[in-house]
């Protein structure tokens, strides 16, 4: 699969990860102390939806555009919508943040974020993208190497995106071990892998490794279901799994994922699951 992101931005897997990604910065928000995050595989950071990879692929119509006109869209969306329109202030969405600049923005002070990026071209959009915000790193570097090497241990909050192009057959099993290396010194760290859905032995496949990954530690797998699993061929869905998930998680993906399926999908569904020590 090739799952560069330019092609694909503001699609309707982008919607699941982001409106979910900045309901848990929410939560993380509400804890005592700064946090540190780190993406595994930022982008560039910001993309041009008029621009070619976007428009060869169309996929944003059926994402934020429609997001962005719908008055049905649970509360959920609400920080998602007013950061797509921070950056469209005169019309439709032209101009779409990715995970590091959706998170740039939410920093605080005590906050910090290091966005990693190994491929040239991208680096110097995410380094644009990321310019003048303050806590922030852009790197140009292998996240999976950097983030075995530099999370940091127990009793630093750590958040770790893992948003791998799976465009190399064992991006499943790199994000899988990186997880269980990051626990192994921060047992605490949540961790949020996204994961694309194409049929449902390979995406139960790569669901079972994060759940050993995890220990005894929470899953919660939020599925975003276009349509029934029955052509492999096909990018039939989008999950993310959150390790740790904090408190108060589960509503919002539940929202989240219910929404996009029955706007984006055809005959699909919205799933929210977990695995390992269910929260209380």
């Amino acid at each position: 699969m090739n799952y560069r992101h330019a092609y694909h931005a503001g699609n309707f897997a982008d919607l699941a990860k982001h409106a979910i990604l900045l309901a848990l910065l929410d939560c993380l928000e509400a804890g005592a102390g700064g946090f540190t995050v780190i993406d595994t595989h930022a982008g560039a950071g910001l993309y041009d939806l008029a621009g070619p990879e976007a428009s060869r692929t169309g996929e944003a119509k059926a994402g934020i555009a429609r997001l962005m006109a719908a008055r049905d869209a649970p509360a959920a969306f609400a920080a998602l919508k007013t950061a797509v329109a921070r950056l469209n202030p005169k019309g439709p969405p032209q101009f779409y943040p990715g995970s590091p600049r959706l998170i740039a923005e939410r920093l605080r002070s005590e906050d910090r974020l290091i966005a990693c990026e190994a491929r040239a071209d991208d680096h110097k959009g995410l380094t644009q993208a990321l310019r003048g915000f303050f806590g922030v790193q852009a790197i140009m570097t292998d996240g999976w190497s950097y983030a075995t090497r530099h999370a940091p241990g127990e009793p630093a909050r750590l958040l770790v995106l893992i948003d791998p192009p799976y465009e190399a057959s064992d991006d499943g099993v790199q994000a899988a071990n990186l997880a269980r290396r990051i626990l192994a010194a921060n047992n605490r760290a949540v961790i949020v892998i996204w994961a694309p859905i194409k049929d449902l032995v390979s995406f139960d496949t790569l669901t079972g490794r994060i759940e050993d990954a995890a220990g005894a530690g929470a899953v919660l797998i939020a599925q975003t279901r276009l349509r029934p699993l029955t052509d492999p061929m096909r990018l039939n869905g989008a999950a993310l799994l959150i390790i740790n998930p904090p408190d108060g998680m589960e509503g919002p993906a539940r929202d989240i994922v219910d929404w996009v399926a029955a706007s984006a999908g055809e005959g699909g569904e919205g799933r929210v699951d977990f695995a390992g020590a269910v929260p209380s």
